[in-house]
C-alpha cells in the first residue's frame, strides 16, 4: 500500500508515495506527474497577476493537475488584505468552473475563508494545509465541509495530538509541506495517535484521497 502525501514542495519520486506536489506559475515544473498551482498569498506580484491566472487556467486544464493552491488568505504579512482576497476568490471560481478541490493556505484568517466559501457558493472541497490550530477551529472548518491535512506541525506542537484524534478518519490527510521529516514519520505519528497501524492509516488516507481526487483521474493515473 502506497502513501499519499497531500501537500509538497519537494518531488521526491519515491515508488510508495504519491506525492501532491505544490507548483507556482511562474516556476513551472513538467516532469512532476502530480501537482496543484495556484498563487500563494505571499507570492501575488500584481503585473504579473493576469499571466499567472492564464497559466493557472491552462494547467487546469491538464489531466495530471489535480488540485489548485496552494492558495488562501494570510493576515500576518504585507500584502494588503483585499488584494489577497481578490486573488483568492478568483482562483476558488477557476476551481468551481473545472471541479477541482483547493489546497488551501490561512493564517489568522479562517473566518472571512468559511464567509467566503458560503458567499460565492463553492462546492469543490477545501483542503486545509498544515493545520495547527486548536478542537475549535478544526471543528468549526470540519462543520463547513472541510478537510484538514496535518504534517510538521502535528510532529512538533504536542497540543495537536488531542486535535488529531478528535479527528474524523473520513475528515484527514497527511503531508510534509517544506519539512525535512519524511511522509513516513508523518504516518507513524499518525498512527501513534489514533492508535492504529501504519497499514490502516494508508487505508485511511488512501480512502479519503479516493473521494476527492477519484474523479479527476484517468484509469493509468494513481492506483493507491
Amino acid at each position: 500500500m502506497q502513501y499519499f502525501n497531500l501537500h509538497t514542495h519537494s518531488y521526491s519520486n519515491q515508488s510508495d508515495v504519491v506525492e501532491l506536489v505544490n507548483q507556482y506559475p511562474q516556476e513551472f515544473n513538467d516532469v512532476i506527474p502530480n501537482y496543484s498551482i495556484g498563487i500563494h498569498p505571499w507570492f501575488i506580484v500584481e503585473d504579473r497577476i493576469e499571466s499567472d491566472f492564464a497559466s493557472i487556467e491552462s494547467k487546469l486544464k491538464e489531466k495530471n493537475c489535480l488540485a489548485i493552491g496552494e492558495c488562501g488568505l494570510d493576515k500576518r504579512i504585507v500584502i494588503p488584505f483585499e488584494l489577497q482576497q481578490a486573488v483568492f476568490e478568483r482562483q476558488l471560481l477557476l476551481a468551481e468552473k473545472y471541479q477541482k478541490p483547493v489546497v488551501i493556505h490561512c493564517v489568522a484568517a479562517f473566518q472571512e475563508l468559511i464567509a467566503i466559501k458560503k458567499r460565492l457558493k463553492i462546492s469543490v472541497p477545501f483542503l486545509i494545509h498544515g493545520f495547527s490550530k486548536n478542537e475549535s477551529v478544526a471543528n468549526e472548518l470540519l462543520a463547513n465541509g472541510c478537510y484538514i491535512s496535518f504534517g510538521k506541525y502535528l510532529l512538533r506542537m504536542h497540543q495537536l495530538e488531542s486535535v488529531f484524534c478528535a479527528m474524523p478518519n473520513d475528515r484527514f490527510f497527511l503531508e510534509t509541506d517544506t519539512d525535512e521529516q519524511t511522509i513516513q514519520e508523518v504516518y507513524e505519528l499518525a498512527a501513534q495517535y489514533k492508535g492504529l497501524s501504519v497499514a490502516q492509516i494508508q487505508e485511511i488516507v488512501n480512502t479519503n484521497f479516493n473521494t476527492i481526487f477519484a474523479t479527476h483521474l484517468t484509469n493509468n493515473q494513481i492506483n493507491l
